[in-house]
């Protein structure tokens, strides 16, 4: 029988954490402020101490991102760093720079060292070097195929191999792009990435003598020229599993707990359904259930080799979904369920909640909004500023047990 690889869920928040552990993640990676590729993350030193024990006590493992490209700068702020990681006791390390490497097997001999997809490894050899450095797993680059990846796991047996299997994808080699960098100041390396492969662009000729600028018409594809849409591979999850990767990684410490749930709970259930009967797994409907997330449409990207015109969006940067996140549940009593807002919700809508562990949605239609604060009815509410709405518990049609703080919630936009 195959063994499962471990599910590895993003947390740029402590509720990122709270969800992702809640819907079946095994691990969780996180980031601190200033140390990793995520230099702009909201969550704080604290926030990751408190979201490691939440984890650990629920037996699930975290890893700190400490992917930076590192200047001589940063390694006069090591003797911090150390004393975070001190602090924090991640179960590892996730490393890019061959200097912050030695860096942390010098002082933290004991740590295991994960080596990020910043490094981009695309081969065996490539693996061999990180392992013999020591690192005890290799994060592949986004652009190593299934057929590569089939003859790395054979050459190396004893090595552990992650790899991508959700989330967005960049117009760079793995993320090495100073065009973000160049032209706003924020550099992608230290997740500050402003995206700029996102943008709507004209091509312009511009006449130097006359200062005549004139637009240069592009063809039916439109001007989203580097616009890539997200990755995942649910539709070739069979593949995936059989190739025996020991980590599927879920990209996403910028997105938010609803965003972080809801393809943790896919998966989850994905790799679930694959475990009880392979020969009978079937990707659609959990593929159905990632059709509802706001995104910028799927791709396999390089999974069967080089990427082709449908990894891109030639259109809009605009989610291609129906549906987007209603709110997410704060608390539960006996009489009622408290609906902390996403996105604003009317009255006679139809919320759907995503149940931890479960394949079926819990469904209600709200014939008024209450808001929780001061019981007023409403015909709709907007998000914002923590805005969060009740629903009795008699209105819903059977058992509502299984909708506990957390429980993400969607609906038609």
């Amino acid at each position: 029988m195959i063994k499962l690889p471990e599910l590895l869920a993003p947390a740029g928040t402590l509720d990122a954490f709270k969800t992702a552990i809640l819907y079946g993640a095994d691990a969780v990676y996180a980031g601190l402020p200033g140390f990793s590729m995520r230099a702009r993350a909201k969550i704080t030193t604290d926030e990751v101490h408190a979201g490691i024990a939440l984890a650990h006590s629920a037996g699930r493992k975290v890893y700190l991102a400490f992917n930076l490209f590192a200047h001589e700068r940063d390694f006069e702020n090591m003797s911090r760093v150390s004393d975070t990681i001190n602090y924090l006791r991640p179960d590892a390390l996730i490393v890019s720079d061959p200097g912050v490497m030695m860096w942390v097997r010098e002082h933290h001999p004991d740590m295991p060292i994960h080596v990020s997809t910043q490094a981009n490894i695309c081969s065996a050899a490539a693996v061999k070097f990180w392992q013999n450095a020591g690192a005890r797993l290799c994060v592949l680059a986004r652009e190593v195929s299934h057929s590569e990846f089939k003859i790395i796991r054979e050459k190396c047996p004893d090595m552990g191999l992650e790899i991508f299997v959700h989330g967005a994808m960049c117009m760079s080699y793995s993320g090495r792009c100073l065009l973000s960098n160049f032209i706003t100041g924020r550099p992608a390396n230290r997740g500050a990435c402003a995206q700029l492969c996102r943008w709507k662009y004209d091509v312009i000729l511009r006449e130097h003598e006359t200062g005549i600028e004139m637009p240069i018409d592009q063809d039916d594809r439109g001007t989203y020229i580097m616009n890539a849409r997200d990755l995942c591979l649910m539709p070739v999850l069979r593949d995936v599993i059989e190739s025996r990767p020991d980590s599927l990684k879920i990209e996403g410490r910028n997105r938010s707990e609803y965003y972080v749930g809801a393809v943790v709970h896919a998966y989850r259930a994905a790799l679930d359904a694959y475990a009880r009967n392979p020969a009978e797994f079937d990707p659609a409907p959990f593929m159905a259930e990632l059709e509802r997330l706001e995104t910028r449409g799927y791709t396999t990207a390089f999974f069967n080799g080089a990427a082709g015109p449908d990894a891109q969006n030639y259109e809009t940067a605009r989610s291609t979904s129906d549906y987007h996140a209603a709110g997410v549940i704060t608390s539960v009593d006996t009489e009622k369920i408290t609906l902390e807002l996403r996105n604003e919700i009317r009255r006679g809508a139809e919320i759907k909640f995503i149940v931890p562990h479960s394949t079926n949605d819990i469904s209600v239609s709200l014939p008024q909004i209450i808001n929780a604060k001061n019981g007023d009815t409403l015909p709709k509410m907007s998000a914002g500023q923590h805005n969060s709405l009740i629903i009795p518990r008699a209105w819903f049609n059977g058992s509502t047990d299984a909708l506990v703080p957390y429980t993400l919630a969607y609906a038609h936009k």
